[in-house]
């Protein structure tokens, strides 16, 4: 995928909580208080998830008045509606039609 740094991505992948975390985002847009109570996780952890996701380009977020709204890269999004929801890193491959609930 282009755009994708390996390594970020291998970090931002191989930890549980945060696939749980995309499995949510893929299907809306949420704060980080709402992603916290779904997934029983405290707000600090969320928001330390995010950054790495975000950092690794699999997150988006918009400020919508005081919060901020966070969902699936649209290159992501685009690039798994391409490839059967499988993300190629060269390395390894990723199928997100498997992300842990």
């Amino acid at each position: 995928m282009k755009g994708l740094d390996c390594i970020a991505a291998l970090k931002a992948l191989g930890e549980e909580t945060r696939l749980r975390m995309l499995r949510l985002l893929f299907k809306e847009k949420l704060c980080v208080g709402d992603i916290s109570e779904r997934l029983k996780v405290s707000q600090y952890n969320v928001s330390k998830h995010l950054r790495i996701m975000k950092e690794a380009g699999l997150m988006e977020s918009e400020r919508v008045g005081r919060q901020r709204l966070y969902t699936v890269s649209a290159n992501l999004k685009t690039h798994l509606e391409e490839n059967d929801n499988i993300v190629d890193l060269g390395c390894c491959t990723f199928r997100f039609d498997k992300l842990p609930k």
